[in-house]
């Protein structure tokens, strides 16, 4: 940024010019505001002269407008913004013309553009993104939490790795470590007992680059974040310096990877999006759904079944985000638990995040595709009193303890089955699409070549 924050302001004709004007030279007073136009959103009720060299004229300002008042005009409003190159843009509106929606509307436009969005009681700044990575990459987001993000980083990771990428993931967490730190998922075995070593020693094993090690069987860096702002914004993170050790190991591709619906704050070259269908479906259209989705190079909508979402709902959210970035390639998934080790002809009790609204359709799939018996299952590894007490219930019943490495997955699920002598097991969530004319596989690898062409070319 310059010295001067050069500010776009948006007005309206709900005010009187004269009031307008006024706050107008109150910003202009301000030693560190440069304004260098004004966009006119709406509204002509206390207006004799609406046209733009009127306004213009007693305002002391360039304004722009179009001709429909009726409407806010985005376009415009990011049009001069850019063309302004303006570091702020001060929304000087307010009711009837603009409503909360509209807002949030004209917040994620204009932050997309890496620009400011502030009124008399908000402030709203894009996403702090250094450039700092030497390698390709892509992002993986998410719209909230407990979408699967994990597991399509997972999914995404060793299909690369697969591929001859030579990917590392940098993943963060709210039970990240103090400083990043390398798992070697390529080279060390990741036991239940070994997370159990890790975990005795202060470290949350269940935290994603541990399940990213375990699942993927690559280098993982493990970050931690507080906070999550609307826009994605952490509060503090020490991402970058995981990012920047990335740029040292052994890896000729990076996957950063989002924690709930905040957003790596590192710039890479491309974007994966997940959208859950089972979010209410107001945080998708509104608020900053629409900022995290334009970003999208794929857009992967999960849990795409009943009843978490209804064909009608995933229809609607697919529609969605076609419209609002038609150059995305949309894919609707849901996931299938696959355990890492064989539980054919056994007992099993099993612990996963899913709501217990689903637990009959992941039981016989277990049942039918890993010819295991089902005897009991827990949706409470985020809830470790009451994971506690169905282990409790089944302990006795059961040969296996088949757990998603989440949450309380070590220190209460795996702790205990083992100190029950039962045997550990942990499960993966594959991604899969409902439709036979959709295939993930190559949508992900065609984002990593574009990805890679990117850097490249810079």
């Amino acid at each position: 940024m310059s010295a001067l924050l050069r500010m776009v302001c948006l007005i309206d004709g709900e005010h009187y010019l004269p009031v307008t004007k006024s706050a107008l030279n109150t910003l202009d007073s301000l030693e560190h505001i440069e304004l260098v136009a004004a966009v006119f959103i709406g509204g002509t009720e206390k207006l004799r002269d609406a046209t733009p060299e009127s306004i213009g004229a007693k305002l002391g300002l360039k304004v722009y407008f179009e001709a429909d008042h009726d409407k806010i005009p985005y376009d415009l409003i990011v049009k001069v913004a850019v063309h302004h190159q303006a570091d702020v843009v001060m929304d000087l509106s307010d009711e009837p013309v603009v409503d909360y929606s509209k807002r949030f509307k004209i917040a994620s436009l204009v932050l997309e553009k890496g620009i400011l969005y502030e009124g008399p009681d908000f402030s709203f700044q894009p996403l702090d993104e250094p450039d700092i990575l030497n390698k390709p990459s892509l992002k993986i987001l998410g719209t909230g939490k407990r979408i699967g993000k994990t597991a399509v980083s997972a999914y995404a990771a060793r299909l690369i790795h697969r591929e001859n990428y030579n990917p590392c993931v940098v993943a963060m967490g709210r039970g990240g470590p103090e400083e990043p730190e390398i798992v070697r998922g390529d080279e060390i075995e990741i036991t239940p007992q070994y997370l159990m070593e890790q975990s005795e020693k202060g470290v949350h094993a269940a935290s994603d680059h541990w399940e990213d090690a375990l699942m993927s069987r690559i280098l993982t860096i493990g970050c931690r974040r507080c906070g999550g702002g609307m826009a994605g914004q952490v509060f503090i993170t020490n991402m970058k310096q995981g990012a920047l050790m990335a740029n040292d190991v052994d890896a000729d591709f990076v996957i950063m990877e989002g924690s709930g619906a905040a957003i790596p704050p590192i710039k890479t070259n491309r974007h994966i999006v997940l959208i859950g269908a089972n979010q209410p479906i107001i945080n998708i259209e509104k608020f900053f759904g629409p900022y995290r989705i334009r970003m999208a190079d794929l857009a992967v909508i999960t849990m795409c079944e009943e009843p978490m979402a209804s064909l009608k709902k995933v229809e609607r959210i697919e529609k969605f985000i076609k419209e609002l970035n038609p150059e995305a390639t949309v894919i609707p998934t849901v996931f299938r638990p696959k355990p890492l080790e064989s539980v054919a002809g056994k007992r099993v009790l099993f612990a996963t995040t899913a709501p217990d609204s689903v637990k009959d359709v992941l039981i016989q799939h277990l049942e039918e595709k890993h010819n295991c018996t089902v005897v009991g299952t827990t949706p409470y590894l985020s809830n470790r009193p009451l994971l506690q007490k169905d282990i409790e219930k089944y302990i006795d019943e059961v040969d296996v303890m088949l757990t998603e490495l989440k949450a309380a997955a070590v220190d209460v699920a795996t702790k205990d089955a083992l100190e029950a002598g039962l045997e550990v097991v942990y499960c993966d969530n594959i991604p899969q699409v409902i439709r036979k004319e959709d295939d993930l596989d190559p949508a992900i690898i065609k984002v990593v070549d574009k990805a890679i062409a990117d850097h490249q070319g810079k």
